[in-house]
């Protein structure tokens, strides 16, 4: 399948947040309309640009591989069209976080991809990556304090506003999240 873009942007390498960061650089260029491909070797950046798409109101067309590289595609949208982009305002620091582990009526809620899980997580934490969350927001209780968690805090930042919107009251983002977590961690 051939697909008319309008810009390429080469992100191969690069870990969340960069494929995202770039991407909005890169929608800035772009006329109302066009097409962006990216080119990224992140497995997260389907979940992580799907989410981001949808968060700001640009279109999330699709996902090609071409062996070890995604190709993802997304329109630029028009002016009318866009949401203005808020992280989200509810926020504690990792070593916050670590002085709550063990209270009850608690979740820590990790949104990475499996792999990133299994090689270092919180202890206690429940996975559900952000591009799975929508579709198993019933394995949380709404009724606990849900602390969402990722590598930097922007995966974690669209989770916790999609908690929200879905209804959840008591939920924070955990910043910087596991990149600069010191607390305990366990792997598989």
């Amino acid at each position: 399948m051939s697909i008319k873009v309008d810009q390429v942007l080469d992100a191969k390498g690069l870990a969340c947040p960069m494929p995202i960061v770039r991407t909005k650089k890169a929608m800035e260029q772009l006329k109302s309309g066009e097409v962006l491909e990216i080119q990224a070797t992140d497995k997260g950046s389907l979940a992580d640009l799907k989410a981001w798409a949808n968060s700001t109101g640009h279109q999330y067309l699709g996902t090609n591989e071409d062996g070890d590289v995604l190709l993802h595609y997304l329109r630029k949208a028009d002016p009318s069209e866009t949401k203005e982009e808020v992280d989200f305002p509810h926020v504690i620091s990792n070593s916050d976080l670590e002085n709550k582990i063990g209270e009850a009526g608690i979740t820590i809620l990790d949104v990475r991809e499996p792999a990133e899980h299994a090689f270092a997580r919180i202890p206690t934490s429940k996975s559900i990556p952000l591009g799975d969350l929508e579709a198993r927001l019933g394995e949380l209780n709404q009724q606990d304090t849900i602390y969402v968690v990722c590598r930097t805090g922007s995966r974690s930042a669209m989770a916790a506003k999609l908690l929200t919107d879905n209804g959840f009251e008591s939920v924070m983002n955990v910043k910087p999240g596991m990149s600069e977590w010191t607390g305990k961690v366990e792997s598989n």
